[in-house]
């Protein structure tokens, strides 16, 4: 995978729950993280004092935050909406040349801000809220 531009990475969310997929308006800055916890099965016996970890334990989540301004007020309000409600809608996350990452997410956390001789910015942070599926691109 060769040079990307930050800007093709791309966060949606569905809007209404019928599977259409809206890119949320007015972001600059994204990201996403993968994080996998690991059991330690280390003992007297392992070898050479190693630290052994247990395959395929532990807890998958994944993370996704985004900053920027405000340019829709259709997703500007779901995203508050969602936050209010606690609900856990599907999210993609498009990686340019990479994949779609696609699956339930809680908003964790929204962040407003604005200075006297600027404009109004948002960061928004994500919680995975169950199983993500990956389609290659």
């Amino acid at each position: 995978m060769g040079a990307q531009n930050g800007k093709d990475l791309l966060v949606k969310i569905d809007m209404t729950g019928d599977g259409q997929f809206q890119t949320i308006a007015g972001l600059r800055a994204t990201r996403i993280s993968f994080n996998a916890e690991s059991v330690d099965v280390t003992s007297l016996e392992s070898q050479g004092g190693w630290r052994e970890l247990l395959s395929g334990a532990g807890v998958k989540s994944a993370s996704i935050s985004g900053s920027g301004v405000f340019k829709d007020a259709g997703t500007d309000e779901r995203a508050r909406q969602l936050f209010f409600d606690g609900e856990t809608p599907d999210f993609q996350v498009i990686i340019p040349d990479f994949g779609i990452i696609e699956g339930a997410f809680q908003v964790s956390a929204i962040e407003y801000a604005g200075s006297h001789n600027g404009e109004a910015t948002y960061e928004l942070s994500m919680a995975s809220a169950g199983v993500l599926g990956f389609t290659a691109l």
